[in-house]
């Protein structure tokens, strides 16, 4: 199983995308390529979003264009049809995890407890998404469980700012941190792409 973070190449940002029109995300698509990135994450909130997620991938086919928001097969199913390159969740079941194992495409399972670490840990993934990062425990439990999981990475979502995303790159057990404030909801009201630009560079 391939280690996400590999499958990031090196990028410490997890750019999020929330809209539900394909025009805008791929404006912010754009904005985020030109600011050093070259994997972003489509969270599934819209009942357009998978169009969205089709839109980015036409438009940008080098981009690791992946889908989040992921909680069934079902969602899981459609988001690969949809040419998702890999899929992120906010959770984890034993039930979801069996098909995560099983869908051919990199996977970052959500975890919010110690339970969730280890079911992720038991159907074989190291890496994960700590999601809501804030409400979760944030750095007060990923400093708490390094030692118990000290095989196990994450990348925090969830509450994470350009005031702490400093502060989770720097823990030894964090690889990357995701998250909407590269792409501000008032930046986009305002076409401000190059807020999106600028934001992106000072992570990457």
């Amino acid at each position: 199983m391939m280690l996400f973070s590999e499958y990031m190449a090196g990028q410490k940002l997890l750019p999020i995308i929330q809209t539900g029109c394909p025009k805008t995300g791929v404006a912010i698509t754009k904005a985020m390529h030109e600011g050093g990135v070259n994997l972003v994450e489509v969270v599934l909130r819209h009942d357009t979003s998978l169009s969205v997620l089709s839109a980015i991938k036409e438009a940008f086919p080098e981009l690791k264009v992946g889908a989040g928001t992921v909680i069934d097969s079902t969602i899981l199913d459609d988001a690969i049809k949809a040419g998702a390159d890999y899929i992120v969740t906010p959770a984890v079941t034993p039930k979801l995890l069996e098909a995560l194992v099983d869908c051919g495409v990199p996977v970052l399972p959500g975890v919010s407890s110690t339970s969730d670490i280890t079911l992720a840990r038991e159907a074989g993934f190291k890496e994960m998404k700590l999601f809501p990062a804030n409400l979760a425990g944030g750095i007060g439990f990923l400093n708490t469980v390094k030692s118990v999981y000290r095989d196990c990475q994450f990348c925090p979502t969830g509450g994470i700012n350009e005031k702490n995303v400093g502060e989770f790159l720097a823990l030894s057990n964090v690889f990357a941190a995701g998250g909407t404030w590269v792409s501000a909801q008032q930046w986009i009201d305002d076409e401000n792409w190059q807020a999106i630009t600028e934001a992106c560079q000072q992570v990457v």
